[in-house]
C-alpha cells in the first residue's frame, strides 16, 4: 500500500477520506469538478479517484491515467463514467445503487403534499405580502392517483410511502417488476399517465432515455395533474413543460435535475423552468442529505478500500464479480483478463511450472472479462509475474500480498 495516492472530487463526504486513509491510501480533495484535461493532469501517479455527478471519467481519461486501478462514482447513477473504456484498461468501477434512496422518495413525498396543496404560490404570493388564504386548487394527497415511471429501488420505495399515505399506485417500467403492496403495473406509459394524477420520473441515466418526455407525453396527462421529475435532467424536454405549465394543463411540477447544470456552487444557473406558478425548481439536493451523502461516502470508499487492498470486485458495475475477504498467511495475485478460453489453465500451469503451491483460487466472468484471483502459500517471484503479464490475454495482474 506504499505509496498509494487517491484523488476525490466534488466535495465527498469526510467519511470516504477516512475510509481510504486508515488503509494507508494518501488522499487529496479537490471541492470542484474537472474538465477530462484538468483530470488527466490530477491522476498522474494517482490510483484511486472518487468523483459525484460534474466531472466525467471519459475513455481519454482511462488511457492515459496508467495508474488508475479504481473509480468510484460517489452516486446512484454511473453514466458519467465510460464503463467500458474503465473494463479495457483494468479499473474497477464502484457506485452507490442503494445509499441515497430513502432522501430521494422523501423529497419526493413532500413535493407530492406540497404542490397539491400549492405551497409554492402560497409562499411567493406572502413573501410579496399578499395574503392568499384559499382553499381554490388545493387538495388533500388521500386518494389520488400516483404514477412512477421507473420501478427500482427509488420508484418501488416511493410507491410504499405513497400508499402509505392513502394513495393509489401506479407504476410503469421497462423491465419485469414486482408490484409492492397493492400498487398496479400499466400496460404502457401513456395509459400511465392518462390515469395519474401525479406523474412522477426516476429513470436511469441510459443513453436511451435521453428526451423521452416530450410534449407528447405531457399532452396524454391529466388536466390539472402534477410532474416531478428528480432522476436525470435530459430526460425531460422542459420548453414543452414550461408550455404546458403556463396553459394550465400542468397545475405543478417538481424539477430537481437539468439538461445542463453548473459545475459548483454560485455558478450562474438559468432555465426556462424559472418564474413559474406553482414550481419546485431545487439544485439537484434529491439525495443531499447528511444522512445519504454520509451513507455513499462509507459505501462507495469501502467498495474502493476493498478492491485495492484484497481484489475484491464486490458490487463493481464493470468487472466480474468476486466478494474476498483479508489474505491469511497467503500470498494473492488477481488477474484480470479477456475472457477465452483456457486463461484459467495457462494461468495455474504457470504456477504449476515455478513450483508455487495454491491455497485457493475464485474465477469470475463478466462479458468480455474474467477475473481470477489465486491465493499462494509463498512470496511470488518475479519471473513468476512476469510470466503472467506477457500472457497474450492479461488486461492487468495485481500482487496484493
Amino acid at each position: 500500500m506504499v505509496g498509494m495516492r487517491a484523488l476525490l472530487l466534488e466535495n465527498l463526504d469526510p467519511k470516504a477520506t477516512e475510509i481510504l486513509s486508515a488503509a494507508g491510501i494518501e488522499v487529496t480533495n479537490n471541492s470542484g469538478a474537472m474538465d477530462e484535461d484538468e483530470l488527466i493532469e490530477a491522476l498522474d501517479g494517482v490510483e484511486v479517484v472518487g468523483i459525484r455527478s460534474k466531472t466525467n471519467l471519459t475513455a481519454k481519461v482511462f488511457e492515459s491515467a496508467t495508474s488508475l486501478i479504481a473509480a468510484g462514482a460517489f452516486s446512484v447513477g454511473t453514466n458519467q463514467i465510460d464503463l467500458a473504456a474503465a473494463a479495457r484498461q483494468g479499473v474497477a468501477a464502484f457506485n452507490a445503487p442503494f445509499s441515497n434512496t430513502r432522501s430521494v422518495v422523501e423529497l419526493a413525498v413532500a413535493e407530492i403534499i406540497g404542490l397539491t396543496r400549492r405551497l409554492p404560490d402560497h409562499n411567493r404570493q406572502l413573501h410579496e405580502g399578499v395574503w392568499s388564504k384559499s382553499a381554490e386548487g388545493a387538495h388533500e394527497v388521500r386518494g389520488r392517483t400516483v404514477g412512477i415511471v421507473g420501478y427500482g429501488n427509488i420508484g418501488s420505495q416511493l410507491s410504499v410511502l405513497c400508499e402509505a399515505l392513502g394513495m393509489n399506485v401506479m407504476f410503469f417500467d421497462i423491465a419485469e417488476k414486482l408490484s409492492l403492496g397493492n400498487a398496479t403495473r400499466a400496460t404502457s406509459l401513456q395509459e400511465l399517465l392518462e390515469a395519474s394524477d401525479i406523474v412522477t420520473l426516476h429513470v436511469d441515466g441510459r443513453p436511451g432515455n435521453a428526451g423521452f418526455f416530450g410534449k407528447k407525453e405531457f399532452d396524454w396527462m391529466k388536466d390539472g395533474s402534477i410532474f416531478l421529475n428528480l432522476s436525470r435532467g435530459f430526460v425531460v424536454d422542459v420548453d414543452a413543460l414550461r408550455e404546458a405549465i403556463e396553459s394550465g394543463h400542468i397545475a405543478g411540477a417538481a424539477i430537481d435535475v437539468f439538461p445542463v447544470e453548473p459545475n459548483k456552487i454560485g455558478d450562474p444557473f438559468v432555465t426556462p423552468l424559472q418564474n413559474l406558478g406553482n414550481t419546485f425548481l431545487t439544485p439537484h439536493i434529491a439525495g443531499s442529505t447528511e444522512e445519504a451523502q454520509r451513507d455513499i461516502g462509507i459505501f462507495v470508499a469501502t467498495r474502493l478500500r476493498d478492491y485495492v487492498l484484497h481484489g475484491s470486485t464486490s458490487l463493481s458495475v464493470n468487472l466480474p464479480n468476486l466478494s474476498l475477504e483479508e489474505t491469511m498467511g497467503c500470498h494473492r495475485v488477481a488477474h484480470l483478463h479477456v475472457n477465452t478460453p483456457g486463461v484459467l489453465a495457462a494461468v495455474n500451469n504457470v504456477f504449476a511450472e515455478h513450483n508455487v503451491n495454491i491455497e485457493g483460487q475464485l474465477l469470475g466472468t463478466r462479458g468480455e472479462l474474467g477475473y481470477v484471483v489465486t491465493d499462494v502459500a509463498t512470496a511470488i517471484a518475479d519471473d513468476v509475474i512476469a510470466k503472467l503479464a506477457e500472457m497474450p490475454a492479461t488486461v492487468r495482474l495485481r500482487v496484493l500480498s
